[in-house]
């Protein structure tokens, strides 16, 4: 069996990278992958997978007509708040392939938000038509339930990804905090700069060394390095692309201070304490399940002081999750393999 994976893979993201990765580590061993890619030479290089461009029309038919299933692999996909035209683009792939008669496979999905009527009606039509159906949050599941559309929950799939260590991290000063931030209007300037002058102040006082992690270097380089201006000495910025090892690096992290959903479940499964910057219900509903502290930006304190406190006593007193509970995500977020061999196995 051949399936065409599609998501926002080969952008340079490492949340969905990880997801792609995770997708590929869960496929049955008689399934042959193939990808749809916005660098189909870097993802087949990296990954040794038969690959697609995922925005060339001809390119996608000739991939679904190569295939017998689709699977539509993990993420905020159908939402459309940052992008109006990403639920049709995967609503209509989808729709495409129902057609065709091929499975499809609605893996991990973190669905909404959905503002629009139209790509309301679009996502409840293209998820009615799928051979199975997995969610990743109590929201999407709640949606898909007043849809009457037979689903699966279970914990992003990211929580099983198997890490590598990376080398040269012990290397580095420790103890060690990690900070990922993405760009975003939510973090203005005067925020980023509030932020930056509390992560001076705390690591002051608490003597760590400070790995600035851009998750998506298009976005998120050019403000490591504005906050690696501020911390000369006692920071260094890591660019890693291989999913793996982005998940590796918080096998040597203290704490974690993120604002990308898929930073702050890499750092929580590796046994991290974790502070959010949340600018996205999906990272609120992280902080929710965990219990994880954190900010929503636009309630940012303004004032350093208080945010370096507060992440000060964090590092000092809060609590990474337990063994057992991390294993428990790691078993349930598995649920999802279980949805693909299910669906292309039968």
């Amino acid at each position: 069996m051949r399936a065409l994976l599609s998501g926002y893979y080969g952008k340079g993201n490492g949340g969905d990278e990880a997801l792609l990765a995770t997708l590929l580590q869960m496929l049955p061993s008689n399934v042959t992958p193939v990808v749809l890619s916005g660098n189909p030479e870097e993802t087949h290089n990296r990954y040794g997978v038969e690959t697609y461009e995922r925005m060339a029309f001809p390119s996608l038919i000739k991939g679904l007509r190569s295939c017998d299933a689709l699977i539509w692999g993990g993420g905020s996909l159908i939402q459309d708040a940052t992008s109006a035209i990403s639920p049709f683009y995967y609503g209509g792939m989808m729709s495409v392939a129902q057609k065709m008669g091929l499975k499809t496979v609605a893996w991990a999905q973190g669905i909404g938000p959905l503002h629009r009527h139209v790509t309301r009606w679009l996502a409840r039509q293209t998820f009615a038509g799928c051979t199975r159906v997995s969610v990743r949050d109590r929201a999407s599941a709640s949606l898909l339930s007043d849809w009457q559309i037979p689903h699966i929950l279970a914990p992003d799939p990211v929580w099983a990804l198997q890490s590598k260590p990376v080398p040269g991290l012990w290397n580095l000063s420790a103890p060690r905090v990690a900070v990922t931030l993405r760009s975003h209007p939510q973090l203005t300037p005067t925020r980023l700069s509030h932020l930056t002058r509390a992560l001076v102040d705390f690591q002051k006082a608490t003597q760590t060394f400070i790995v600035l992690l851009p998750f998506q270097k298009a976005q998120d380089l050019s403000i490591a390095q504005a906050m690696q201006s501020a911390l000369k000495d006692v920071s260094q910025i890591l660019c890693l692309e291989e999913p793996q090892l982005l998940k590796g690096v918080f096998r040597g992290i203290e704490m974690a201070i993120g604002m990308r959903l898929h930073s702050l479940i890499m750092a929580a499964s590796e046994g991290c304490r974790c502070f959010a910057l949340s600018y996205d219900p999906k990272v609120n509903r992280l902080m929710e399940d965990l219990d994880m502290p954190g900010w929503d930006l636009a309630n940012l304190p303004d004032d350093p002081n208080i945010i370096s406190k507060t992440w000060i006593e964090h590092y000092a007193n809060g609590d990474p999750l337990s063994s057992e509970k991390i294993q428990f995500l790691v078993d349930r977020a598995l649920i999802h393999r279980e949805v693909l061999h299910q669906a292309l196995n039968h």
